[in-house]
């Protein structure tokens, strides 16, 4: 079966998942993560990816992204994906693919998983085991958020900035989301959405999506199309 054409339009916001090849290690110190993310930063800003959360896992990445023009997302991703490839091949010594195929994407509605899928991020490491804490890990936009760190170069959505009326208060706001943590269903429709390449909002969003592309934005029931049905 022919594999669906990647659903990405600008404007909207994306969740991304970039895995290593059999869940391969991709980092071996912070010399590659620091390679990555600066691949990550560059290739976003050259372009027009709003970079607005990350994490660095040992065998994947995760990052929450808004592209403002048509296939900057897909050229932004090829870009890391091929140079940070060729980077940790030269640098170790290896040869072959890094990466599970291509990355995969989930557009996202805002108002309803924007700030649930920033707290996903953050808490990936702390679902893996790798810290106690968010902040305990160096690798991921946590620390900017919660004024900890200053990192210029990522972009805070409207969103973000609404928490709270000074840097203190957002700060202290978005702390408290990560704090109380995602639900099982919300962590589970992030995973597979971002997997599956659909779409993840509710149905009067993702009905006002379809007529914006030609790539169906929801998984269809399994089974064949009703009498009269075409199946799209």
């Amino acid at each position: 079966m022919a594999r669906l054409p990647r659903l990405t339009l600008p404007g909207y916001p994306h969740h991304v998942i970039l895995r290593g090849n059999n869940r391969q290690l991709i980092f071996k110190d912070n010399a590659d993560r620091q390679a990555f993310l600066a691949l990550l930063v560059g290739h976003c800003q050259n372009h027009q990816v709003d970079l607005h959360a990350f994490v660095l896992m040992d065998n994947h990445v995760h990052a929450l992204v808004t592209p403002q023009a048509d296939k900057a997302l897909s050229t932004m991703m090829q870009h890391v994906g091929r140079s940070y490839g060729r980077y940790f091949n030269q640098r170790h010594g290896r040869t072959g693919t890094l990466w599970e195929g291509r990355f995969r994407s989930a557009l996202i509605q805002t108002d309803r998983y924007f700030l649930a899928c920033m707290v996903y991020i953050d808490l990936n490491p702390v679902r893996a085991g790798m810290v106690a804490q968010p902040l305990d890990h160096p690798w991921s936009s946590h620390a900017h958020y919660v004024g900890a760190r200053q990192d210029s170069w990522l972009v805070p959505h409207p969103l973000y900035w609404a928490l709270g009326n000074t840097p203190f208060a957002r700060e202290r706001a978005y702390a408290d989301l990560v704090q109380s943590g995602i639900n099982e269903n919300e962590k589970q429709v992030l995973t597979s959405s971002a997997l599956g390449g659909w779409a993840l909002g509710e149905d009067d969003f993702t009905k006002g999506l379809q007529p914006l592309t030609s790539r169906r934005v929801h998984k269809t029931k399994a089974g064949r199309p009703a009498s009269g049905q075409t199946q799209i």
